[in-house]
């Protein structure tokens, strides 16, 4: 299923972020999802970094909870899913805003290159409701790079949001 997007507002409205203009739909899993010759990498998205704080802990859940930032990470050309990887999240939210260290964590990726990480709900900041989120090879095994990326939700008022990473080997 493709679908060409016009700019990150609408792809991100579509409820995914993913690499090239294949968007994959809702709660679709690794295991669903055609692996495609040729995956291209995800870039990094201006304004990713802002904000980062190296080493964020690995944590259960960020604050009190309330909304899942969800995704998947695989590797550049085949689509594997990677196993293991840590990924960083922060984001404005209603306990703290990015900068905060308490507005930031980690999670690894599950043996189907998952991740799943609750924390509070997401407001707005400087008129748009979006998260952080960084794979940072630094802080992992080193055998991709890094990548950082500021997805926009669709609405303030979700309580989820799906990313998408495929890395890309050093």
């Amino acid at each position: 299923m493709k679908r060409l997007l016009t700019n990150r507002r609408k792809f991100l409205s579509a409820g995914a972020v993913t690499a090239g203009s294949v968007v994959l739909g809702g709660t679709a899993s690794l295991a669903g999802v055609a692996r495609a010759a040729g995956l291209a990498p995800t870039p990094t998205m201006r304004g990713g970094a802002n904000n980062y704080r190296a080493g964020a802990p690995i944590v259960e859940r960020i604050g009190g909870g309330g909304f899942w930032m969800t995704g998947s990470v695989r590797r550049e050309g085949d689509g594997a899913p990677l196993a293991g990887r840590r990924i960083q999240m922060w984001a404005h939210t209603t306990e703290g805003n990015e900068r905060d260290e308490r507005s930031h964590g980690a999670t690894l990726t599950d043996a189907d290159g998952m991740f799943r990480l609750e924390m509070p709900q997401i407001v707005p900041a400087f008129g748009q409701a979006h998260a952080h989120l960084a794979y940072d090879a630094e802080l992992d095994s080193s055998d991709f790079e890094t990548v950082f990326l500021r997805p926009l939700m669709a609405s303030a008022s979700d309580k989820t949001l799906h990313v998408d990473f495929v890395l890309k080997p050093v």
